[in-house]
């Protein structure tokens, strides 16, 4: 039996309740949601990347893989991406931002974008990642 490691990369903070940034078990890692805060400073609470959909997001997509990198994946292993967002309006920029952010890539995961509104004020975007390693 494959044991299961949590994650939490020197970037986050300790999550606020009883869950892992992420999990790695055998060769399957699942990133938990993650939001655009700023990486982790002693003593400063979580701060949002800036108040953009643009700012937020490619801060997740860096937080995401902080956390793929320390379960030993990258975007290539990842098969699952899910994106919520707090408004449908930013559907269109947010699909244009992730164009643009993976446009080098052959392989791209699958997607699934949906409007969500249980984020913490301020927050405009969360995403999880599924990845299989070798």
């Amino acid at each position: 039996m494959t044991e299961k490691t949590a994650l939490t990369p020197k970037t986050h903070t300790a999550p606020p309740a009883k869950f892992s940034h992420g999990v790695r078990k055998g060769n399957i890692l699942q990133v938990a949601g993650q939001v655009g805060f700023l990486p982790a400073e002693e003593g400063r609470p979580p701060t949002p990347a800036g108040p953009t959909l643009r700012e937020q997001t490619l801060q997740t997509l860096a937080n995401v893989q902080a956390i793929l990198e320390e379960g030993g994946a990258s975007w290539e292993d990842v098969m699952m991406i899910r994106v919520y967002l707090t408004d449908v309006d930013h559907f269109a920029e947010m699909n244009a931002i992730y164009n643009e952010y993976f446009e080098n890539r052959v392989e791209v995961p699958a997607a699934r974008t949906t409007v969500y509104v249980g984020l913490p004020a301020g927050l405009l975007v969360e995403i999880d990642a599924l990845a299989v390693l070798g």
